[in-house]
């Protein structure tokens, strides 16, 4: 299981973060759990020669059996 108690600060144009609010919103989402989705599927695509631990490939593996 992820934990979750690191922060993550991220600055962007007001009307891309009230346009992702809005999407986000329009599928039931978070978008803390969107960009925790897009983290997690950028590490695996990205984790080159790295092992990616059990818990990452299980929560990624999870995600894509409900979508």
């Amino acid at each position: 299981m992820e934990s979750k108690t690191a922060r993550f600060t991220v600055l962007l144009d007001p009307r891309k973060k009230r346009m992702f609010e809005e999407i986000c919103t329009a599928q039931d989402l978070t978008p803390s759990q969107v960009v925790r989705q897009l983290i997690r599927e950028y590490v695996i695509a990205n984790a080159g020669n790295r092992e990616l631990p059990a818990w990452l490939l299980a929560a990624a593996n999870k995600k894509t059996a409900t979508a």
